[in-house]
């Protein structure tokens, strides 16, 4: 059941993001009076799950058996289609080859367009409907929790984040994350004084190598509920445990404070063999023996952050969630184009993931918050990935429009032609990168 649910949330997704930027297209090629043929939702090789074409319209509607995007077709150009049949005809007036080169730059930008308006949209009306609530960096006393590599790198469980640079730090999110791993000296508040932390060239590299987060809320380490019949109840564990270290087995390494990181290493590492832990329970000291299952699960569930710190809670007026929901897509867009940078590193090939990894964004159950957010932030990245000057995307088309813009000169149709096929081929390499990553990583 979860699987179906993500599953669904996914295609909700994207439907919603292919819908809004087709018809980014179709409302500009509406508007200069070029013929649209087709406007499908998902791809129709051979033949098409659902299409539909009033006598009264030029346009045939369908959903295409292919869910790897979309697209309008338009009469007189050369696009997925590669339909080299109707560009051999005379040129007619409704023929998007026809019309200016500025008007057909305005249909072609518009599908990037609209997907950034609609991520802008969502973001405002996030702001709007449930304000904003978190737990600001100051107010999390127990500070940080941090990985192998940030302890090695000078971080200390415990630490309370204060600086990235000179650039405060007021929560965790991912503009924190993002400045830390740009940063060249992050401070830190450790047991009362100000500590700096010099960074190396290679952090967020290693960071994305590892394919985990650095860091981690600090806080104690509570049981909320307890699943029947799993190994944490079988163990002894009760909903209000706190589990405060594990003991030296022949899995771990002597004895630990209980953290985030830790309890989920020991859990990963220690499958199917017993661990004994120590348990605070009414505050007297208790010993269990304690055995994760082969998957590397205990079965229970744990109070989150906000059951220990105080949570600042903000409500915006319509006009202020607009700048809220601005200020955050152009924060988004911005904080994407910066980390591209990684991709073209060794650990950021390795780290593109294909429909498994964005399916695995959306939560479990069904949470509207979350499933807003993630659709307005795959929104951004649908039109930056879109405007980039490849062949078969919109930036391609765009690139050889501003060329005769400049050049006042057409390129040829057997260079648009070979052009198309290039970047389609490229394309569905880097699907079938993305995905086989997803495969390697399941």
């Amino acid at each position: 059941m979860s699987t179906l649910v993500v599953i669904l949330q996914f295609f909700l997704s994207l439907t919603i993001l292919v819908v809004f930027h087709e018809f980014g297209h179709f409302l500009m090629a509406k508007l200069f009076k070029v013929r649209v043929e087709k406007f499908y939702l998902f791809f129709n090789p051979v033949f098409s799950l659902f299409k539909y074409k009033s006598k009264k319209s030029d346009t045939e509607y369908g959903i295409g058996w292919l869910p790897l995007g979309g697209y309008v077709k338009l009469a007189g150009m050369i696009d997925e289609s590669l339909d080299q049949e109707q560009m051999k005809k005379d040129p007619q007036p409704w023929e998007f080859r026809t019309k200016p080169a500025w008007q057909r730059l305005l249909i072609m930008v518009m599908g990037v367009v609209f997907n950034f308006i609609l991520a802008l949209f969502i973001y405002t009306m996030i702001a709007f409907h449930y304000g904003d609530s978190f737990i600001p960096l100051k107010n999390m006393t127990e500070g940080m929790a941090f990985n192998e590599y940030a302890q090695k790198v000078g971080f200390r469980n415990g630490d309370i984040l204060l600086r990235a640079d000179s650039e405060e730090l007021i929560r965790l999110d991912d503009k924190t994350i993002h400045l830390m791993m740009e940063a060249k000296t992050v401070w830190v508040l450790r047991d009362g004084k100000e500590v700096a932390i010099n960074m190396p060239e290679d952090f967020a590299e290693k960071i994305i190598e590892g394919k985990s987060m650095f860091l981690d809320v600090n806080y104690p380490y509570v049981i909320d509920s307890v699943m029947p019949e799993s190994r944490a109840m079988r163990a002894g564990l009760m909903r209000g445990d706190s589990i405060v270290s594990y003991i030296d087995a022949s899995c771990v390494d002597s004895v630990k404070k209980a953290d985030v990181f830790s309890m989920v290493s020991m859990y990963d590492k220690c499958r199917n063999i017993p661990i004994p832990i120590i348990v605070s329970r009414n505050d007297t000291l208790t010993r269990l023996l304690l055995t994760p299952n082969e998957k590397g699960k205990i079965g229970v569930s744990m109070k989150g952050p906000a059951a220990f710190y105080k949570i600042e809670k903000v409500n915006y007026g319509l006009l202020e969630s607009v700048s809220v929901g601005v200020k955050r897509g152009f924060g988004r867009l911005f904080s994407y184009v910066g980390d591209m940078k990684y991709v073209f590193s060794a650990a950021g090939a390795k780290s593109v993931g294909g429909f498994v990894s964005i399916g695995s964004l959306f939560p479990y159950p069904f949470n509207a918050r979350i499933f807003w957010e993630i659709t307005a932030f795959l929104s951004v990245i649908l039109a930056f990935m879109n405007i980039l000057p490849i062949p078969a995307l919109d930036g391609g088309h765009v690139m050889f429009l501003v060329y005769e813009v400049i050049t006042k000169k057409k390129p040829s149709q057997n260079v648009m032609v070979k052009a198309q096929i290039i970047g389609m081929i490229l394309l569905f390499a880097l699907m079938l990168y993305a995905n086989l990553n997803d495969f390697r990583g399941l």
